[in-house]
């Protein structure tokens, strides 16, 4: 594999990874709080309750991921940057 194809390749897994941990944590504590709620015959107290806490575990997992992976903000710009699809088309002069 050449450097490109490694580069995409990495930055895929890197976006699915994000995605499975922020649906792990959201599904993970309403089955919780499904389980719960059918225990104790509460209604929907514990899943409302556990949805809001795997709310919030998944955007913490995605913090996390973020924070592990680029250790600088400057190294998240520059690479935003350096990517060609992202650059602005020269204007067109009239």
């Amino acid at each position: 594999m050449d450097d490109e194809t490694r580069k995409y390749a990495m930055q895929m897994a890197f976006a699915s990874t994000i995605g499975i941990a922020m649906v792990i944590g959201i599904i993970g504590c309403l089955l919780i709080g499904v389980y719960l709620d059918n225990k104790f015959d509460s209604g929907n107290v514990f899943k409302a309750v556990f949805l809001l806490i795997g709310i919030a575990a998944g955007f913490r997992n995605i913090y996390v991921l973020i924070k592990k992976n680029f250790t600088d903000e400057e190294q998240i710009i520059k690479s935003l940057k350096s990517e060609p699809h992202r650059q602005r088309p020269s204007a067109k002069k009239n």
